[in-house]
């Protein structure tokens, strides 16, 4: 059985940043791909270019997105319908640094645990920081 793959798909290819940030922690990362939305694309377009990445993803794979409600996020819930694929929106990097981590490690995924770790990423760092001090 093939590992599972993980296709990124955001506005501009922002997602490849955070793919060398990722390689920097786990080194190669040969699992993840990226489909980016350019502005020269059409819908029809992008919908396309996206289908023929989908079609090669082995079973378990992930599609991560960036904006919800956004062509990148609408495009992955279409073809993640359609394919029986999971599709997360909302990529940051400790979602990708465990779905990458999860697949190196193990050779498979679990996608809720994925979307746990992307939620539970994002904090009020003052906040955060404020309540660890008068808790001291």
């Amino acid at each position: 059985m093939d590992k599972p793959q993980i296709l990124l798909l955001t506005h501009g290819g922002w997602g490849m940043s955070l793919v060398k940030g990722v390689r920097m922690i786990l080194g190669a990362v040969d699992f993840v791909d990226e489909v980016p939305l350019l502005p020269e694309m059409t819908l029809p377009e992008y919908l396309g270019k996206v289908k023929a990445q989908v079609e090669k993803l082995p079973e378990g794979s992930l599609i991560l997105t960036d904006v919800f409600g956004g062509t990148t996020t609408n495009v992955g819930a279409k073809l993640g319908k359609d394919f029986n694929i999971k599709v997360y929106s909302g990529l940051n990097a400790p979602m990708l640094l465990e779905a990458c981590s999860q697949i190196t490690f193990t050779g498979a995924l679990n996608p809720d645990t994925v979307l746990a770790s992307g939620q539970e990423a994002v904090k009020d760092v003052v906040a955060e920081v404020m309540n660890a001090m008068n808790n001291r």
